[in-house]
């Protein structure tokens, strides 16, 4: 069987809709607890697929939370080895920052449910499908496009939202993996940044529960199309 490794830091911002589809394609699915787990000693090698997932702090941030340290060059040992990664909020945030782009402040919250704009690049790439389907954002931090890559898509608040360099590495600042049906662990989770941003949670869950459908099969239709695109390039490197 394949195997997915998921780096996590805060138990509900999880693989989300993409585990589903992990398990359809054969994978099995580990999760790490970023903040308690060896991090150093990680097999990141081996694992078919790893997956740096979100989180409340930011990627330069190790000197209040030392494990970053150990995440970043967990994620530096994983690019080496060539093999797929994907990374979304502070996960991406890590990857960008791992591959020498810098990471900062965006200056305020991007937090709630809006549309990327698609940049040519991000026209022709696994985020194709989404169109104006609104994703979930939540960030106040942004990457910039690492060297060698390329910007996928954006929007007013944040111009940076999605980069991709080669087939195996995709980094996604808004959390495309986010299940609708299960919004309410995120306003809890996130009650206090909520009220100090002035956000409404009962918006946020009612645009849940109106894009359920849509977004829940739009994710589908990207992460698909992205695996079919990493497994196809292992398999032309197997031949």
């Amino acid at each position: 069987m394949k195997s997915a490794v998921a780096i996590r830091h805060i138990h509900f911002e999880d693989l989300g809709t993409l585990e589903p589809l992990l398990h359809e394609r054969g994978y099995t699915v580990q999760y790490v607890d970023a903040t308690v787990e060896d991090l150093a000693a990680l097999d990141v090698q081996t694992p078919d697929l790893l997956v740096a997932l979100g989180g409340p702090i930011g990627a330069f941030d190790e000197n209040a939370y030392p494990f970053l340290a150990d995440e970043l060059a967990l994620v530096q040992r994983r690019l080496a080895s060539k093999r797929p990664i994907l990374g979304i909020c502070l996960g991406a945030q890590l990857i960008a920052r791992t591959l020498g782009a810098p990471v900062y402040a965006l200056g305020n919250k991007e937090i709630g449910f809006g549309p990327l704009t698609l940049t040519n690049n991000g026209r022709t790439s696994v985020l194709a499908s989404l169109g104006d389907t609104p994703v979930l954002h939540w960030h106040g931090d942004q990457f910039d496009i690492p060297p060698g890559a390329a910007r996928l898509a954006s929007t007013a608040i944040g111009a940076n939202q999605a980069f991709t360099q080669g087939p195996g590495v995709l980094g996604l600042q808004f959390h495309l993996e986010a299940d609708p049906r299960l919004i309410e662990r995120w306003l809890v989770g996130h009650a206090c940044e909520l009220a100090q941003a002035a956000i409404d949670p009962r918006t946020l869950r009612a645009q849940a529960r109106e894009l359920e459908a849509k977004l829940s099969l739009a994710a589908r239709s990207v992460f698909t199309a992205w695996l079919d695109s990493i497994e196809a390039t292992v398999g032309a490197s197997a031949s």
